[in-house]
């Protein structure tokens, strides 16, 4: 891609969330979730194969009728209160559609129809972008509007994320499928918080991108598309191997590591709210999500394939790995004692 192509593209990703992000009133959100859709859109069929091209009409469709859907649910709150302030959101039925368009926006169950196979026709550093800095501008209206969604419904949605993104991703190969069936149960952890303690979901958003991000990007070193290829990419940098190692494991939240925060933050809020049996409903649900963590840590750093492959083996290299991947990862395993210092500004 032309670089100066490239360059307007991620401007235009980051002025749509910009004024997203920044705004108060429904026209100015819905004009920055515009720009947001058609500056990606680029970015995921630019490799010009058939299965881009198909991922790129998808994600359009859909975000185009989540985009719809919310600039409907704004004109009919203004039309019963004649108010387009985000925050004074009140009638039942634009709540109602605000929902149904945040989650399709975002992926979250059942509407997360679309989320795997766009991701798995975009390259991986477009996926990145779709799993991280495209989700926060919908993210954000959800945060502004907490105060006015239904509970049983976002609990509803909340488990079934939790429970589709792990069942589904235990029989995938593809590794970005398996990371955006990853998003669905994350986003299942935000959306049964938000109502409670909005703050909650902005921490396990920023931690779950963080993570995401240190992954993605050494995926996108190792060149590993899927799982048969990951079993021989361990021998191009066996440091930067281990380090994905642990932090899928860190993704999928086991305790000493950073992963665990916003778990365990979510789950002591949920039973303070008297939802234990909610918080250990999706607290088992995550177990799906974590063997198929374990099977992607097993295949990148323990074990040679066990029958003949036709991926060879790549060369080991003394190349320095990128310090962003460094920092990410660092980051991605050490930030758990720093809770207490978290946990009262949430």
């Amino acid at each position: 891609m032309n670089p100066q192509a490239k360059l307007i593209f991620i401007t235009s990703l980051m002025l749509g969330t910009t004024i997203t992000i920044s705004s108060n009133h429904w026209a100015m959100a819905w004009a920055g979730l515009e720009i947001n859709t058609l500056a990606i859109l680029p970015l995921i069929s630019k490799s010009h194969h058939p299965r881009s091209i198909e991922a790129a009409t998808k994600y359009f469709l859909v975000q185009a009728a989540a985009s719809a859907m919310i600039l409907f649910s704004s004109m009919t709150n203004a039309w019963h209160t004649g108010q387009w302030d985000i925050h004074q959101l009140s009638h039942p039925m634009a709540c109602l559609i605000l929902t149904t368009a945040i989650a399709m926006k975002l992926g979250l169950a059942p509407f997360h129809f679309w989320f795997p196979e766009v991701l798995q026709g975009s390259p991986l550093t477009t996926g990145l972008l779709m799993t991280t800095l495209m989700k926060f501008p919908p993210m954000t209206l959800l945060f502004m509007t907490s105060h006015s969604l239904n509970p049983t419904l976002m609990t509803i949605m909340a488990i079934l994320s939790a429970a589709l993104g792990g069942w589904m991703g235990l029989n995938q190969t593809q590794t970005r499928k398996i990371m955006a069936f990853s998003s669905i149960s994350h986003l299942g952890w935000m959306a049964i918080i938000v109502i409670y303690m909005p703050k909650l979901t902005l921490l396990n958003f920023y931690i779950y991108a963080m993570l995401t991000t240190a992954v993605f990007l050494t995926l996108n070193y190792m060149k590993a598309l899927k799982l048969s290829t990951m079993m021989t990419s361990w021998a191009k940098s066996p440091p930067l191997g281990a380090m994905l190692l642990l932090t899928l494991l860190s993704l999928a939240g086991l305790p000493p590591l950073t992963g665990f925060l916003p778990k365990w933050a979510i789950i002591q809020e949920l039973t303070k709210q008297d939802m234990a049996s909610a918080a250990t409903l999706i607290s088992l649900l995550s177990l799906l999500g974590m063997f198929f963590y374990l099977r992607l840590a097993y295949c990148a750093t323990i074990t040679l394939p066990p029958h003949t492959t036709n991926h060879m083996k790549q060369w080991h290299t003394n190349k320095p790995v990128s310090s962003t991947i460094a920092i990410l990862t660092t980051m991605s395993l050490t930030l758990l004692p720093i809770s207490p210092m978290i946990t009262p500004t949430v």
